[in-house]
């Protein structure tokens, strides 16, 4: 995975606090209860209203404090000092989930993460990233257009579910070439 770096996140008119330098590192088991409340917060905030209603009940609690702890080794977070703001986790060549915790958001986290997972499979050897975004989550979309990413059109995602799978429209979004 990433090596551990720091990096200065601050958005667009954000005001640069003590405290506002991050560190981006691979996640430790440590992490997990602080990954698993960002995700269900973010999830929540993205999905609910995009999503069939199937998909909303498999993600209870509990599904995001398992995951979370599934995921660790493909995980990257964002930390300040020893609480994480956000985390990345990839799959392959897909940036599968991307949450800055609610109080840092706007502040240049997500970027931050965004580009660390884009580094992570580009030196994996893939041409370019992949990640998929539900339709109707427009902040995410204009998010990832702002980073430069392309959207590459619509397509069902199959998000994985105890059992099986639930569609999600979707759009999938391509890292630019650098």
């Amino acid at each position: 995975m990433q090596t551990p770096r720091s990096v200065e996140a601050a958005g667009q008119g954000a005001t640069r606090k003590p405290g506002a330098l991050v560190q981006i590192r691979p996640a430790v088991p440590a992490d997990a209860v602080g990954i698993a409340r960002i995700w269900q917060e973010g999830w929540a905030d993205a999905h609910l209203g995009h999503v069939a209603d199937a998909l909303v009940v498999a993600r209870t609690p509990a599904s995001f404090a398992e995951r979370a702890h599934e995921l660790l080794a493909d995980t990257l977070v964002a930390v300040r000092g020893d609480v994480v703001a956000g985390f990345v986790t990839i799959d392959g060549d897909q940036v599968d989930q991307l949450y800055p915790d609610r109080a840092a958001r706007g502040v240049g986290i997500g970027a931050a993460l965004l580009t660390a997972a884009e580094q992570v499979v580009i030196t994996g050897g893939h041409r370019h990233a992949w990640l998929a975004v539900a339709t109707g989550n427009a902040r995410a979309r204009r998010f990832y257009e702002r980073q430069g990413w392309i959207d590459d059109g619509p397509f069902m995602h199959q998000a994985p579910v105890p059992g099986g799978a639930v569609a999600v429209d979707c759009h999938r979004f391509l890292s630019p070439q650098r």
